[in-house]
């Protein structure tokens, strides 16, 4: 029953893996992988490829953290939505109220949500097998690998899980599951990168794979199953859908660390208080309700353990990385942007979708207000909410520019970092607006929202890394792929002196000396390419927006 009989299970994997989508993605990520070994193999004088046990190795490395990381970001688009996906198909209550007990349901869940995602892992086993041919690695270094990416697949997939049964929104789950899932698996690759050299140090890998890994990847299984359990033993009000009654004011007296109040400052530039009074005359409706209700519909946990998590995380990287390094400045600054990249989609890619899947976008397209007013009420709304929570965590890097003397003479790179970050929680809003206009469901919204992002910020830093052995390509044109990232134009502000060879102590990715001439003529540093590039480019995602809102208003408009 557990397994074979389990009909969670049976009707998850029969709709899930039998889908066109799952052949597609499963050929593109082979044709990915086998594109990588052909190009990273570098050519000889005769134009043919070089085979050697240090390009295995590198490949095998290769490999290894980029499925990991792959398995740290896909776990929770799968099985972040397990639960809540019950609870908005409003199939919660059915599920719960079957003969099956609640490790029953959570193990159906678990293991397809996983299942898929096994598969992709699986499917690069022959390409691990052609670097273990090519000599230098050992046949259990790619068994512990394997062993380590599905130990991590089953710890990710059941902590989103779990934030799924605690949550009533696959957008909720989905955040929440990535600020703690991310973090968790940066930890995970800084204890073990060791350098391949040191035998002691590839002992000390392998013990804490074997011996140290698994033990602590059940004891964290056995925990949160127990607590799920609890969680499902325990479910919402009969006939409340799938979500609990929320009042704030209860909520307050029981919360446990941040407490949201929205009558004091800073809560109130992203929370304001309900109104008890009539609107001003000229006020945009939408606006006032998306600030005042929409975002606490479903209660203050999720802002609350976004805000408590994002702080705990701070405090050791703002030691780290701004009072005992201040010329590592930049990475403190790509945390905040990592943080907005996680937290912005969530309050705008689910803007519009989420009027659909209430069946209350006919209603909201036939009332007085043109789709101008709404999708420019529905982005302000979004906009405001994720750059207060981003602009939280730069409290420190002010605090670090006050504090130490070594800044004061750069004091000009504090402007363009917030510049940057502004502009990084811009391009996140109106981003998964654009996606929430042209999808029909949130979680297709989300997932199209945060892949966009990762192709635009994280994708040309990762090319860059790998085009960087390629002696045909320049620096400035190296420089030019980068201008989309605000990462790149974090790191391309200069901390500390130039050395001689254009690189600074704190840039891993480009020299800041490097110049790209976006406009013809007029060469400017990375940082500055990318805050002239993004107004224009959101002004024209903010259109498309409105044309495809607009477009969906004339047609509600033609079917009255």
């Amino acid at each position: 029953m557990l397994f074979r009989d389990n009909p969670v299970l049976t009707r998850e994997l029969l709709v899930n893996l039998r889908s066109p989508r799952a052949f597609v993605l499963q050929l593109i990520y082979v044709l990915f992988l086998g594109a990588v070994v052909y190009f990273y193999w570098p050519a000889d004088s005769e134009g043919g490829r070089q085979v050697g046990s240090g390009v295995a190795r590198r490949l095998f490395e290769l490999f290894f953290l980029g499925q990991f990381f792959l398995v740290a970001l896909v776990a929770p688009t799968f099985a972040a939505g397990s639960i809540t996906g019950e609870k908005e198909r409003k199939t919660y209550e059915m599920l719960l109220a079957s003969p099956l007990k609640p490790f029953n349901i959570l193990t159906g869940k678990l293991l397809s949500s996983l299942s898929y995602l096994v598969i992709l892992i699986l499917s690069s086993l022959p390409l691990m097998i052609l670097c273990f041919l090519l000599g230098g690695i050992l046949l259990s270094e790619i068994a512990r690998a394997y062993v380590v990416l599905i130990l991590a697949a089953g710890t990710f997939g059941l902590l989103s899980v779990a934030a799924s049964s605690f949550f009533g929104r696959t957008s909720s789950a989905l955040m929440v599951s990535y600020l703690i899932i991310l973090p968790l698996a940066v930890l995970c690759v800084a204890l073990t990168r060791t350098d391949p050299n040191d035998p002691r140090a590839r002992e000390f890998v392998s013990f804490m794979t074997v011996s140290v890994l698994p033990p602590w990847c059940l004891a964290i299984w056995t925990v949160v199953a127990i607590v799920i359990n609890r969680r499902l033993l325990r479910p919402p009000d009969v006939g409340s859908e799938g979500k609990d009654v929320v009042d704030e004011e209860e909520e307050m007296k029981y919360a446990i660390g941040v407490v949201i109040d929205r009558d004091l400052f800073p809560d109130k530039l992203f929370a304001p208080a309900k109104r008890t009074d009539l609107m001003p005359d000229g006020t945009n409706p939408v606006l006032d309700k998306e600030l005042r209700s929409e975002i606490f519909s479903q209660g203050t946990l999720m802002l609350r353990v976004v805000i408590q998590v994002s702080m705990l995380l701070s405090i050791p990287l703002m030691a780290a990385l701004l009072f005992l390094r201040s010329d590592r400045a930049g990475y403190y600054v790509a945390y905040v942007i990592t943080f907005n990249l996680l937290v912005g989609p969530v309050f705008s890619a689910g803007s519009i979708t989420q009027e659909r899947e209430r069946q209350t976008l006919a209603l909201l397209l036939t009332t007085l207000l043109g789709p101008g007013r709404i999708v420019l009420a529905k982005l302000l709304a979004a906009l405001r909410v994720s750059t207060v929570l981003t602009f939280l965590l730069t409290e420190q890097l002010l605090l670090a520019y006050f504090l130490l003397q070594e800044l004061w003479d750069r004091f000009w790179t504090l402007i363009v970092f917030l510049l940057i970050i502004a502009m990084t929680c811009l391009v996140t809003t109106t981003i998964g607006l654009l996606c929430s206009a042209l999808s029909r469901k949130t979680s297709v919204a989300i997932v199209l929202t945060y892949m966009s992002l990762l192709l635009l910020f994280a994708g040309p830093v990762g090319l860059n890394y790998y085009l960087q052995g390629f002696s045909s390509i320049t620096e400035e044109r190296l420089a030019a792929l980068t201008v989309t990232s605000p990462y790149s134009a974090a790191f391309s502000i200069p901390m500390t002196p130039i050395k001689p060879n254009g690189f600074s102590n704190d840039n891993p990715v480009l020299p800041p000396s490097i110049k790209v001439e976006m406009i013809p003529g007029v060469p400017l540093p990375v940082w500055a390419n990318f805050l002239l590039l993004y107004p224009p480019v959101c002004l024209l995602l903010f259109g498309v927006t409105y044309l495809a809102f607009r477009w969906r208003w004339w047609r509600a408009g033609a079917g009255g």
